[in-house]
């Protein structure tokens, strides 16, 4: 089976779905067409982008352009963490905390799947490399978003509770375990919904442009379950290190609850 090619107009007859959407954003005063509206604009350009800087990389492959790459990434989507909370750690821990659990998730994850099991020659060949990092990365970090957020938020309304705890003589493990859980069990709900719903609900993402490329149906079922996999790996270590580092943050030496490391909501 060939690949369709998709031309400028069909894109833009798809377009059109954004633009009634934006229409009747506008037309019912919801005040959502100019997100949308800008959102499109920046994820056509930055596809478009991205799909000509993977087309130099897949032809002039090395590992120090794909850690580039990857790197520039990671630093990305640890804005996308930092930005999305309400109430974010001030300074560097503010994009700190994120980005580095999706760096010791994500990054271990994708390197396993590499070396131990597709086993690309070599390891770091981009159209594996990238590609996988992508989904395993963008889902993480919707992970630790949530879960941030839920335990920040969690620890800012439940403050008398946890100094209590602390006055009753418990430490800071056990003051805040069950924000901590709540935050996490929050972090793994979206990995969990898509793992349930995955054949019945929907088809994901990748099995779906694998079939309309032209690969076998059960072939690309087995790479969408080792992508699923990958993904719930990532995210739920990566939301378990993200929680629990900002949850060790929230206290000070003399184990008080230091809300004061926390921005304003807003802010």
């Amino acid at each position: 089976m060939n690949l369709v090619q998709l031309s400028p107009v069909d894109l833009g007859i798809a377009s059109l779905l954004i633009l009634a959407l934006a229409g009747l954003s506008r037309r019912m005063q919801i005040g959502a067409e100019r997100q949308l509206l800008v959102s499109a604009l920046r994820s056509t350009v930055q596809l478009f982008l991205i799909g000509l800087v993977l087309k130099v990389l897949f032809d002039h492959a090395h590992p120090a352009w794909v850690a580039l790459l990857a790197a520039v990434m990671l630093a990305v989507a640890g804005r996308e963490v930092m930005v999305r909370q309400q109430r974010r750690f001030v300074g560097w821990w503010g994009f700190g905390v994120g980005t580095l659990s999706m760096f010791v998730s994500s990054f271990a994850v994708t390197v396993l799947a590499l070396v131990v099991v597709i086993g690309t020659d070599p390891w770091y060949a981009p159209q594996y490399a990238i590609p996988l990092l992508g989904m395993i990365l963008g889902n993480t970090m919707n992970g630790i978003s949530l879960g941030l957020d839920r335990l920040t938020q969690d620890a800012a309304q439940r403050r008398l509770v946890i100094e209590a705890r602390l006055a009753l003589g418990q430490g800071w493990q056990r003051a805040i375990a069950d924000s901590r859980r709540e935050a996490i069990r929050v972090g793994m709900i979206p990995i969990i919904n898509a793992m349930s719903a995955a054949g019945i609900v929907s088809l994901p993402g990748m099995m779906t442009g694998q079939i309309l490329a032209g690969t076998p149906p059960v072939e690309a079922v087995k790479y969408q379950i080792l992508v699923m996999f990958l993904i719930a790996g990532g995210t739920g270590f990566g939301t378990m290190v993200a929680v629990s580092f900002a949850a060790r943050r929230l206290f000070d030496e003399r184990q008080r609850l230091r809300l004061d490391r926390l921005s304003s909501p807003g802010d």
